[in-house]
């Protein structure tokens, strides 16, 4: 009969209780979805390097011989090492494509993952395994002739085979933030294909006991001077951009579970109570034909528990069925792994437990007082709240206030805790839409600063590295551009390292950095500028002394910081070529920047991208950053309207007496409405104000889950502010006019009798 009964409630309340399992299938469904996603990202890379065998760290060397071999085999930490030679080259196509080879001593580190063809032997001196992407962009197959050049030699090998590579889930050229396949490639050869007898070794691929900082400083003591440099994994350009991707899932995906499980407790709740305000006659009368207050107790326990079980459990299933598949086109296209699968944690069956747990514990809070008052008292209706005169009614302006603002007080006075659940529903609302609007400012803010603001060029010619110098000034004069020298480096302070960049600017005004605001900084001929975000890395700020050095050199040089600027992408140092001078580094010009639009070919220039082309490129390396932001702005914009509806139901219900009583009085029903607006425009302007500070925390902490390489910092803009502040009202008053039919309809016998 009870059972029933929950049944009928719940048609008759539909509406809330399709709001209570949609916060719960909401919940889970994004949870699991973006967490299956961001957990078989973890899963799949993670499988990918274990079965391929990722190095654990890279040392660097212009000629890595037997004997430094010997040297890094005997440190205690050392497991096992490697050498390649990896060198770049110009493959035989119409747009002479950059391949990096690599001319493996053995097949054991950071292995070629095969997927056509056959696998790598290392005795094969005529045979080329390639990368999958460039194979699909140029057309190749296994059993076709390839040839590549590199340093004035020209080889040709017949493809053996085509696959992937754990250091190249994330390739990027120069000339773009994102792969273009049809103009990059990788390839591995064994040694014996090198067209000369001794190989000269760069690389050394190291695996080792230990953490990595402590296997650095361990190099450093044993082997300083015999190389140049040391790369950990967690700073390899592939697997750092990879894992700050992963990153930013990750912190999305523990948003929201917080969120959706406040909000569905707190409908719950607002549901429960406004049911059992309700239903005292008949919990009264149930009392009286002997129902026991456990048995009551567990039958309004059950509203919530098998609506926010099944909506957890769809929830569950669903959920990563689905939401991955949304991200994974974007992600496979710009990454790349041999699977990409979600993956099923049982996190998410965690999150699903304290969901349906907290749906009990809410539905008993609501009945338990109910359940513990005799059947005569709860067969009657419950009395009003008696509210005393506090100080705010002593003082004298309490008389000079109208009386929609004394009976709203009032009231809000005797439901403290419905006028609290209200602020913190509209609270949680506005906060996720800040943030989400935060996003979206931040995002397109980052692609003004960095594409206009900083960078005023249209066409950037990326230089050959066998030009001669007469040909790199030819071109530039033909294209009355500026030349720029960029280069990766390694920097050290202290005891932290970090992998950057180095920008030495030519007297160009194309290039011009900035500060966080996008003021124009002048960095004079003697100075050296840091980024604000590596100098926040590294601990460091203007006065103080860090070294560096290019990669691929050993020379390290000391540098004092000047000026600090801020650069939303790029992180590490800006100078002039005088100081590189001074530092005793050479200027090797890398890029051409021209206010032209260039599309002529050079000899002396391997690749052109205009500015168009790095805009494109950018957006379609954040386009499942965008997803994302769109998915918060939409479910926020849904919570906003649940919530606010819900509690305008429950604070129709709890005044309903209070309203009856004043059309008795005479008050018209516009004003009722005006009186009840006043309330919900209270509550949502504090819910508001208070949402402001944490929506700027959530989006706080999202930016600084971006990883190393992007420097954004959270704001607020008025356009944010707005737009927030718009539709929270906006939603508010919509709610307040769904409610004017309710106080036209309203039995005012009904509502009047009964309390004696």
């Amino acid at each position: 009969m009870l059972f029933k009964k929950m049944l009928r409630d719940i048609s008759k309340h539909k509406t809330q209780f399709l709001s209570i399992f949609l916060m719960a299938f909401l919940g889970v469904f994004v949870f699991a979805g973006v967490g299956g996603e961001s957990v078989g990202l973890e899963v799949n890379s993670n499988n990918f390097y274990q079965d391929t065998n990722l190095a654990d760290g890279w040392i660097y060397s212009a000629n890595l011989d037997n004997d430094f071999v010997d040297k890094v085999n005997n440190l205690s930490s050392t497991t096992q090492c490697e050498r390649q030679l990896v060198i770049d080259s110009v493959g035989n196509f119409s747009n002479d494509p950059d391949i990096t080879l690599h001319f493996v001593e053995n097949n054991t580190i950071s292995k070629f993952y095969l997927l056509e063809g056959e696998e790598l032997n290392i005795s094969d001196a005529d045979g080329v395994w390639i990368d999958k992407s460039f194979a699909d962009a140029k057309d190749l197959n296994v059993g076709d002739n390839i040839s590549f050049t590199f340093n004035g030699i020209t080889v040709e090998k017949e493809i053996k085979g085509i696959g992937y590579s754990p250091e190249y889930v994330y390739h990027a050229s120069t000339a773009s933030v994102i792969p273009d396949f049809n103009k990059i490639g990788f390839a591995y050869m064994s040694y014996k294909a090198f067209p000369m007898d001794n190989v000269p070794y760069n690389v050394l691929n190291v695996k080792f006991d230990g953490n990595a900082g402590d296997y650095d400083s361990l190099l450093s003591d044993k082997l300083a001077g015999d190389y140049n440099s040391f790369v950990e994994k967690a700073e390899h350009s592939s697997v750092s951009q990879f894992s700050e991707e992963m990153d930013q899932h990750k912190m999305m995906s523990g948003i929201f579970p917080v969120v959706f499980i406040l909000i569905a407790m707190l409908i719950l709740l607002t549901t429960m109570t406004r049911i059992i305000s309700h239903q005292r006659t008949q919990i009264g009368i149930l009392k009286a034909n002997g129902f026991t207050n456990t048995s009551i107790i567990f039958h309004y326990v059950s509203y919530g528990f098998w609506l926010v079980l099944i909506g957890s459990i769809l929830g569950l299933i669903i959920g990563p069925l689905t939401l991955p598949q949304l991200f994974y086109p974007s992600m496979s296209a710009t990454y790349k792994l041999p699977s990409w699968q979600p993956v099923w944690s049982m996190d998410f069956v965690y999150v699903a437990v304290l969901m349906v747990i907290m749906s009990l514990i809410v539905s008993y809070l609501a009945v338990r007082s109910i359940s513990n008052e005799n059947p005569a008292d709860t067969i009657r209706p419950k009395s009003p709240k008696v509210s005393s005169s506090g100080f705010v009614e002593k003082i004298g302006v309490w008389k000079r206030l109208s009386f929609n603002a004394r009976w709203n007080y009032r009231d809000a006075k005797r439901n403290k805790f419905r006028a609290l659940m209200t602020v913190i529903g509209v609270m949680g609302c506005s906060a996720l839409l800040v943030c989400a609007f935060g996003m979206y400012d931040g995002m397109n803010d980052l692609k003004e600063w960095e594409y206009s603001q900083i960078n005023h060029y249209d066409s950037k010619l990326v230089i050959d590295e066998d030009a001669i110098t007469s040909e790199i000034d030819d071109v530039a004069e033909d294209v009355n551009g500026d030349k720029i020298m960029e280069s990766a480096i390694e920097i050290e302070a202290g005891n932290i390292k970090k992998s950057g960049s180095l920008l030495v600017l030519n007297d160009t005004d194309l290039i011009t950095p900035t500060d966080y605001d996008w003021n124009k900084i002048k960095i004079a001929n003697d100075e050296v500028s840091i980024s604000q975000k590596m100098a926040d890395l590294l601990d460091v700020g203007v006065g103080d002394t860090v070294k560096f050095h290019i990669m691929g050199s050993d020379k390290w040089v000391n540098v004092t910081i000047n000026k600090i600027h801020a650069d939303p992408i790029s992180q590490g140092f800006v100078m002039s070529t005088d100081k590189l001078d001074d530092l005793g580094l050479n200027y090797t010009p890398t890029s051409i920047v021209t206010e032209k639009h260039v599309d002529s070919n050079y000899s002396a220039i391997k690749s052109t991208s205009s500015m168009k082309d790095m805009t494109a490129s950018w957006d379609e390396l954040t386009e499942s950053m965008w997803l994302l932001i769109y998915i918060l702005i939409f479910f926020a914009s849904l919570l906003a309207i649940v919530v606010l509806y819900n509690l305008g139901l429950l604070s129709f219900t709890e005044i309903e007496r209070e309203i009856a009583t004043l059309k008795v009085l005479g008050f018209k029903t516009g004003a009722l409405r005006r009186l009840l607006l006043t309330q919900n425009l209270w509550f949502t302007a504090i819910g508001f104000v208070l949402g402001l500070p944490v929506g700027y925390y959530i989006l706080k902490i999202m930016w600084e889950s971006s990883g190393d390489s992007f420097y954004i910092l959270p704001s607020i803009s008025i356009t944010n502010f707005i737009l927030t502040a718009i539709i929270t009202f906006a939603l508010s008053i919509f709610v307040n006019l769904l409610f004017s039919r309710k106080i036209k309809k309203l039995d005012m016998v009904e509502s009047l009798k009964g309390v004696e």
